[in-house]
């Protein structure tokens, strides 16, 4: 089958099969949404042709008599009647095919069989077919609505394309992007997705040159590994806004905590993220991240700063406050910036950043200039109303150089009609205007996030060609295999220990004779856990007893943990902040590597950070400062400080092992404890991957 999807997006001429005369109808919507389009079209009807009035009785009559190639059918036709439509098309010539039909998985095992035997026959004729059920797609530019939605066919071209799992979302996200004053160059609803992805859909807009940006809206991943690598490919050239349902989602009940916490959702939008996506959290943030990035993109940084100019303070207020809530750096302009804004604007005025301009006057645009001139400035945010007897904002922004070569987001607060005309010329400029402090702050994080993205990915690039390897921490582990069978702690331990993570010293004891030795040895105070590699819990069956000091503790912790058992005493650690690290293979995404506070606060908070594997050192070594509770790394009341570098070094080596070892389903470090001399992996579990999944894989 072709992976070409220009005669489905891009066709010479359409033809709808099922057209109708009854305007309630599914086919005389979308003949209707079609009239406009350019190129070829035709009707077919087999129950009530019409030759005189263009509806003919079978796609072979109709492509007789049109003039150019029908490439793409529109089926609107009930789901039974699918597969034998598809097929007459395709003998007619068609390439392509748009099913709007829905009753096929979603309505039982009959519709099952109807999907296979649409799939059977797309499979076999070569046909690209786009849903079922679905409201279809739309290319303003091209004059083509393939959409039984009538408002489709007004939304204006422009360099936003939409491709959302759900028909639905696409005219929803297609009307937002253009209510705030964006066009459209393709809008795409997936549907049921019985053939055509979001993946090949997105490939194909990485060679197209009208479409700047994407918003990419998903529900359900089939193909992890490939919707990752066309995410990437569009993202080097173009930015891609993601929005991920299913929030709610807490997963299958899994056998260990990473599982439980990797939760669908978050494992997409780390990967989307990973992959160079810009990742939001609802409809509004991705018009707003989409209204900047289709017109503006930051050069790779990993800590932009942020320059804000308001001519009202309490809005400026507000952009910095947010600023500070997303981690957006917000520099002190230099003593020379400062210097210069003094002879432009009043004596009281704020000066060091938020630079409050007070009323604008005639010299806003060389504020504007100056401030995004400062070396700390790498994005201006502006605030003013309309005020046209006091200054032209549009104007202002555009001397002040503000675009491309100086990127900067500027909000426009007035009456609506005073607003649309501002928006619509700064729109022209290439400056992206927004309409208050919240929108405005919401295309500053993902711009400032699309930015660190590019910084990142570029940092890892640069690492895989360094041909000293390891010499860079850009660069991912040397993969050592997991040892085969089922592994209990102390081997787990030792194998962790090759890796070069530390673990606490200890004996695996055969007997209550050997524990004894063991506590000898160490004549401090002990852990003593049971040994059995089936006991993934050992705490939930009293298997675990800390702080054993003398033989009579010692005694009652075995007989707590039964006569018949082996035993690891191992010295205790010294007190510190609990992580949790693991590495498991994601059903959707493959090997994914979990971390995140230990104990019971990753899971009541979800307070997680999560990226596919294998990934490299530096890449790693990013994944703390997601936590919300990153602070309890960073020296808090005198705590240790987690080394960065040290912790990436740790995640790379397990991220590795998983994914060179397809005998393994999961590693999990729960609890790696951060303490004054660094990292050491108090438990570790390791789960083998079951027989069915071994012969799967």
């Amino acid at each position: 089958m072709t992976t070409d999807l220009t005669p489905l997006l891009t066709p010479e001429g359409v033809v709808v099969i099922g057209a109708s005369r009854q305007a309630g109808k599914l086919g005389a919507a979308m003949a209707r949404s079609l009239t406009p389009f350019p190129g070829a079209r035709a009707l077919v009807n087999a129950r009530r042709p019409d030759p005189a009035e263009g509806v003919y009785a079978s796609v072979a009559e109709a492509a007789a008599h049109t003039d150019g190639r029908l490439d793409l059918a529109v089926l609107c036709v009930p789901a039974s009647g699918c597969a034998e439509a598809l097929a007459e098309a395709a003998a007619a010539g068609c390439r392509a095919a748009l099913v709007c039909a829905g009753g096929f998985g979603e309505a039982g095992p009959e519709g099952e069989e109807y999907a296979d035997e649409l799939r059977r026959v797309a499979r076999e004729t070569g046909v690209r077919l786009l849903g079922p059920n679905t409201s279809g797609f739309f290319a303003p530019h091209l004059g083509l609505t393939a959409s039984f939605v009538p408002a489709a066919g007004q939304l204006p071209a422009g360099d936003i394309a939409v491709v959302a799992a759900s028909g639905g979302v696409n005219h929803a996200l297609s009307f937002d992007l253009v209510a705030a004053g964006n066009g459209i160059s393709l809008g795409v609803g997936m549907g049921a997705g019985l053939d055509v992805s979001a993946a090949d859909v997105l490939e194909h807009l990485a060679e197209d040159d009208r479409t700047t940006a994407v918003a990419l809206h998903l529900e359900t991943v089939p193909d992890g590994p490939r919707l990752v690598a066309a995410v990437r490919t569009v993202a080097a050239t173009k930015p891609v806004v993601a929005l991920v349902v299913g929030r709610s989602d807490i997963g299958d009940f899994a056998r260990s905590h990473t599982g439980a916490l990797a939760t669908s959702w978050r494992t997409t939008r780390a990967a989307l993220r990973q992959a160079g996506a810009v990742v939001v959290d609802d409809e509004r943030e991705l018009v707003d991240a989409l209204t900047a990035l289709s017109r503006i993109r930051l050069r790779p940084l990993s800590d932009p700063g942020l320059g804000i100019v308001t001519a009202q303070a309490g809005p400026g207020l507000l952009l910095a406050d947010r600023a500070g809530t997303d981690g957006i750096r917000v520099p002190e302009l230099t003593t020379t910036t400062q210097h210069a804004l003094s002879e432009l604007l009043p004596p009281l005025t704020y000066q060091r950043n938020p630079v409050d301009t007070g009323r604008p006057a005639e010299t806003f645009a060389r504020v504007l200039d100056t401030t995004a001139g400062d070396p700390a400035v790498d994005l201006l945010a502006v605030y003013a109303l309309t005020e046209p007897d006091s200054v032209d904002l549009a104007s202002a922004a555009q001397d002040a150089g503000l675009g491309a070569d100086a990127p900067a987001v500027v909000v426009v607060g007035g009456l609506p009609e005073d607003v649309t005309e501002q928006r619509a010329r700064l729109h022209k400029a290439g400056i992206p205007a927004l309409t208050g402090p919240a929108a405005a702050a919401n295309a500053v994080r993902a711009l400032v996030a699309d930015a660190r993205g590019q910084a990142l990915r570029g940092e890892v690039d640069r690492g895989s060609s360094d041909t000293a390897g390891l010499a860079s921490e850009a660069v991912t582990a040397v993969p050592v295999p997991v040892p085969v069978g089922p592994l209990d702690e102390d081997a787990a331990k030792s194998f962790l220990a090759g890796l070069g993570i530390r673990t606490p010293d200890r004996v695996a004891c055969d007997n209550r004779t050997e524990a004894h030795r063991a506590l000898r040895r160490f004549g401090g105070p002990v852990a003593v856990k049971v040994l059995d590699a089936a006991i993934l819990h050992k705490t939930e069956i009293g298997g675990v007893h800390l702080g054993v000091r003398t033989p009579e503790e010692l005694d009652a912790a075995l007989d707590a943990i039964g006569s018949d058992r082996r035993y690891l005493v191992e010295a205790m650690a010294p007190a510190g902040v609990d992580l949790v690290l693991g590495v498991r293979r994601d059903q959707v995404f493959g090997p994914v590597v979990l971390a995140g506070l230990g104990g019971t606060a990753a899971e009541a908070l979800a307070d997680v950070a999560i990226r596919l594997a294998p990934l490299s050192v530096t890449e790693a070594a990013t994944m703390p400062d997601e936590l919300a509770a990153r602070a309890l790394l960073d020296g808090w009341r005198g705590g240790p400080v987690l080394d960065r570098a040290a912790f990436g070094r740790v995640v790379a080596a397990l991220a590795a092992a998983l994914a060179a070892s397809t005998e393994t389903a999961e590693i999990e470090i729960n609890p790696l404890r951060l303490t004054a001399d660094g990292l050491i992996a108090l438990d570790a579990v390791i789960v083998p991957t079951p027989t069915k999944e071994k012969d799967h894989a």
